[in-house]
């Protein structure tokens, strides 16, 4: 018998998507998995809607919302299953998305984790944000994809479609060995929302596991469902979660220099939302900062928890990916030399 897999919808408020896409992950072509709904306190009917509705489907109703991290490390406490799917209920799946993961796992012992090829629900040909063809970051922390820099989204053209290692998987459909995510303790549950799937992929990477990503395997998310893209709340974890990410990770020689380095360029990003009127974000950027560096004893002392490994990880971009963008005008993953 396969492998069983425990695919694990956390949901919040979003009644529609679940209507919408769960009878696809329900047809899934896999002999050996579960569905599982971890409800973050929803105040709309998506409990009573799917016991009606998807009665196969295993419901865990927490008491309040966690967030992403904290609703996914209490939902899969009691999970019994070789592999654990983390699954936005934004996503739209084919029936053969989930066995190519599981074979790639399965053949790799040192993978940790898998994504499959992320593209935009709403225009197929294109990638997604959330995660493209597999995610990596630059050298000061700002993430980016295979087929998305920034807002800029390639068209895809099969030109990602080589199963390689990457530096993190999206949080919207993620695989994970469940040994590796015990050994990991789960998300960092301070993170709340946004790059807690990087924070969790780096410190695999530095326990010595691999990251990858399974073009042949290919999903549809919707994005920002819960937090749109321009929600200061959004830009805020955005912001300050990048902070932490680097305090948390990074190798202690050049730590400093790499947050000097990238102050300046999150008050570029501030200069940028003020040429734009945005002044709601400007002000999510300046509460990024005092809350991390209010904070910073306390992120240094996190840092103790993984041993740091060397900065030339794969998957780290060895450059500046803004300068890279708004100076030399590169706009695809094709263009570095990664």
């Amino acid at each position: 018998m396969r492998p069983k897999v425990s695919i694990v919808i956390l949901n919040y408020n979003t009644r529609h998507f679940l209507e919408k896409f769960l009878p696809g992950v329900l047809a899934t072509d896999y002999e050996n998995f579960e569905v599982i709904l971890a409800d973050n306190a929803s105040k709309d009917d998506s409990i009573a809607f799917v016991k009606l509705h998807f009665p196969d489907v295993s419901i865990i109703s927490l008491p309040q919302n966690y967030g992403f991290a904290g609703g996914y490390n209490r939902a899969l406490e009691n999970v019994k299953a070789d592999y654990f799917v983390l699954l936005n209920s934004d996503v739209e799946v084919p029936k053969d998305w989930l066995k190519p993961m599981v074979l790639l796992a399965e053949r790799n012992s040192n993978v940790a984790a898998i994504q499959p090829k992320l593209l935009d629900y709403k225009d197929k040909t294109k990638f997604e944000y959330a995660g493209g063809s597999g995610g990596f970051i630059d050298k000061y922390g700002y993430p980016f994809c295979r087929g998305r820099w920034f807002n800029y989204l390639e068209t895809d053209q099969k030109q990602y479609d080589d199963s390689r290692e990457i530096f993190w998987a999206t949080g919207a459909c993620f695989l994970i060995k469940s040994d590796c995510w015990k050994q990991m303790g789960g998300l960092d549950e301070d993170f709340f929302a946004h790059m807690e799937e990087i924070d969790l992929c780096w410190r695999l990477k530095n326990a010595g596991f691999k990251i990858m990503v399974c073009p042949q395997s290919e999903v549809y998310h919707v994005g920002g469902g819960t937090l749109p893209v321009g929600n200061p709340r959004k830009t805020y974890l955005n912001f300050r979660n990048g902070l932490f990410l680097l305090c948390k990770n990074l190798h202690g020689s050049v730590l400093l220099k790499t947050l000097f380095i990238r102050l300046l360029l999150d008050g570029l990003a501030g200069i940028k939302f003020l040429t734009e009127f945005k002044f709601q974000e400007i002000g999510a950027i300046i509460k990024a900062h005092i809350a991390f560096y209010s904070k910073m004893r306390y992120w240094f002392n996190k840092r103790n928890q993984v041993p740091l490994q060397s900065n030339q990880l794969t998957g780290i971009y060895q450059k500046s990916m803004v300068f890279d963008f708004y100076l030399n005008g590169k706009r695809k993953f094709s263009e570095t030399d990664l």
